[in-house]
């Protein structure tokens, strides 16, 4: 372990130090957006007041180690109306405050220091700060690009041992889009417990639905974290939870239900505003889709034909992560546009260091997104 949070270096790097400059200068168009606030999606105001409304009537404070019942309720429809389907049943629900605490409840449950997570090489730089919290190492498995950033099976075998407690899959994946379609038979005969993060599960684009893993593996102790803030673009109200499969509810749901009774994280208000955002919010997930869809279809077609450009058509979720030619340097091609108006993230930040990519997100305003994309095009033309 590096020690990271007693050793490492906080000072902003210079792509930050150039954001900064444009900020106070010029301005730029953000093309890394992840904040559905900031771009115009907010979720309708008059089903919250009425829902906080309702709790605040009637106001008790009756912490449950599992989360609200009408929630986890809720949630259990949730499931069952997925494709394909998966019967839950309610206890096998946990609420949490956020798929970040509920990411660190599964570390401590799955891990002791010294242990060890498989995770993906693309991959957020969320799961680098909490093995260094829990004190256990990330082994990254292979993406296989050529086939549409499928996992590798070999590289999964390959990077576990006798100390490997979990694999750490994300579907749709962040930044990829790549969606765990069928059952990978290299899962199966590990037979770990598997952590799935599916966020971004409400917006398919090259698939049709993203199934649940722990449909695909009825077998495995599955995790299936998700939460509200994609969901609904409520990251302000933060609630996320895990759904445990059958196997992950034998083997680990007593002792997550002592580790998450010991936090109780989730606040009451929010918890008791959930079966409302279900039942109604079906209208504005509608139109995030719609947008989000627009401006992929967009950027597709922008680069289909553009030599600068390799992309493959995501399978879900919100962002675009494009091999660009002609550069070797992507900090230095990340400068390069944002000195001509536009900010976009390197393919490092994720930990890929195989080519030269940029992501890109779809959730930005529409008419951004379209300046965006030809301050992009125009400056590599240059």
């Amino acid at each position: 372990m590096s020690g990271f949070f007693a050793e490492g270096d906080l000072s902003p790097n210079r792509i930050e130090l150039a954001r900064r400059q444009a900020a106070a200068g010029a301005g730029y168009i953000d093309l890394t957006s992840s904040n559905p606030t900031q771009q115009g999606l907010l979720f309708p105001a008059d089903i919250l007041q009425h829902a906080a409304a309702t709790y605040l009537a009637n106001r008790r404070y009756t912490p449950d180690p599992h989360g609200n019942p009408a929630a986890r309720d809720a949630i259990v429809h949730y499931y069952a109306t997925r494709t394909p389907a998966i019967s839950l049943p309610p206890d096998d629900i946990f609420i949490t405050a956020s798929t970040s605490e509920a990411y660190g409840l599964l570390f401590a449950l799955l891990t002791a220091p010294g242990d060890n997570v498989l995770a993906p090489v693309v991959s957020y730089p969320l799961f680098e700060y909490l093995a260094e919290i829990y004190r256990v190492e990330l082994r990254p498995y292979a993406l296989d690009a050529a086939r549409g950033w499928r996992i590798d099976p070999a590289s999964l075998h390959a990077q576990a041992d006798e100390r490997t407690r979990a694999v750490l899959i994300i579907s749709p994946h962040n930044p990829t889009g790549m969606v765990v379609q069928h059952a990978l038979p290299a899962l199966t005969s590990l037979g770990l417990p598997v952590i799935c993060d599916e966020v971004f599960a409400g917006f398919p684009y090259g698939v049709a639905a993203v199934p649940p893993l722990g449909a695909l593996h009825p077998e495995l102790a599955v995790f299936h974290l998700n939460g509200i803030s994609k969901l609904f673009a409520l990251p302000d109200l933060k609630l996320g939870w895990i759904a445990l499969s059958s196997p992950a509810s034998t083997q680990f749901g007593e002792r997550l239900e002592l580790l998450n009774d010991t936090f109780l994280g989730a606040n009451s208000l929010t918890q008791s505003m959930l079966p409302s955002l279900f039942a109604q919010g079906g209208e504005f997930i509608a139109q995030m889709q719609t947008q989000i869809r627009h401006n992929l279809d967009a950027a597709l077609q922008a680069f289909a034909h553009n030599p600068h450009f390799v992309v493959q058509p995501p399978d879900g979720g919100y962002y675009l992560f494009p091999e660009v030619r002609g550069w070797n340097d992507e900090e230095e091609l990340v400068l390069h546009l944002l000195g001509n108006g536009v900010l976009v993230h390197p393919g490092y930040f994720y930990g890929y260091e195989v080519g030269t990519h940029i992501m890109i997100s779809a959730l930005t305003e529409p008419t951004r997104f379209a300046t965006g994309l030809e301050r992009l095009l125009a400056a590599l033309d240059r």
